[in-house]
């Protein structure tokens, strides 16, 4: 189970204008604004549920996503995964969840996929024979099997992303986090990474959280919607409460943000 209670995260950031004499004088004063990514950010996942967190651009998705992943600690307030403190107990933390961001890479860039693969395999002390029951089944469902020997490199985006898919889950996380995980596929590579999800939440019980500007993937995969502005919570509920009559799901989602002002 996940619970974050009253969560506070906040980032100073250094500002100045253009050109050589400004950045003279930021040498010697230096100025500097306050932003405000987490305001007393509260909710509960139970385990199994698959959560779609939304919101527009700035709004505190990833600054949520990394402190429940341990990256960053909270100014103030309380988080628990599964009982742990992220941040404090990160050997243990990290071994119960599987993380995917949809710019970033977890895969050696110039070595086959399957070295990465074993690399992983020392890095979260998989044994022998649950590495190799994992990968046969993630090979087989995502289809890696021409992909496996391929440096990371030289696959298409689509291809590397069923790939940092499967990496995440080569250690059988308890729960996953999903920042952008279609972010620029193809129709066919979306449709079989959102079946892939579905089939992982309802054989293994993975709870899923998804962060993401693509509403189909919010449709096709999950029941509940936490909808974050201004590093608030502004909204919980399920698809069924916030959905319109006669609206598409980036109808009713483009009203939300025009109603809550974000």
């Amino acid at each position: 189970m996940i619970t974050m209670e009253h969560v506070c995260k906040s980032y100073r950031i250094a500002k100045r204008n253009a050109g050589f004499k400004e950045a003279c004088k930021a040498l010697f004063h230096r100025e500097q604004e306050e932003i405000q990514a987490l305001r007393d950010v509260s909710f509960t996942i139970q385990d199994g549920e698959m959560v779609g967190y939304i919101g527009p651009n700035g709004a505190g998705k990833s600054s949520t996503i990394k402190i429940l992943s341990g990256i960053l600690t909270p100014d103030s307030g309380q988080c628990l995964v599964n009982g742990l403190i992220p941040w404090k107990n990160r050997i243990r933390h990290v071994k119960e969840i599987g993380v995917v961001f949809g710019q970033r890479s977890q895969l050696w860039w110039d070595v086959p996929v399957i070295d990465s693969f074993l690399l992983l395999k020392d890095i979260y002390s998989i044994p022998d024979s649950v590495y190799r029951s994992n990968t046969d089944e993630l090979t087989e469902l995502l289809h890696l099997k021409e992909l496996l020997r391929t440096p990371a490199r030289q696959l298409s985006l689509g291809q590397r992303m069923r790939c940092e898919i499967a990496a995440s889950l080569l250690h059988s996380p308890k729960i996953l986090f999903l920042d952008e995980p279609t972010i620029g596929l193809d129709a066919v590579s979306k449709l079989a990474v959102r079946d892939f999800i579905r089939s992982q939440n309802q054989l293994h019980g993975t709870t899923v959280i998804l962060t993401t500007h693509d509403m189909q993937d919010i449709e096709a995969l999950t029941s509940r919607i936490l909808l974050i502005g201004r590093g608030e919570i502004l909204l919980d509920g399920t698809l069924e409460d916030i959905k319109r009559g006669g609206q598409t799901i980036d109808e009713t989602i483009a009203q939300l943000y025009q109603e809550y002002e974000i």
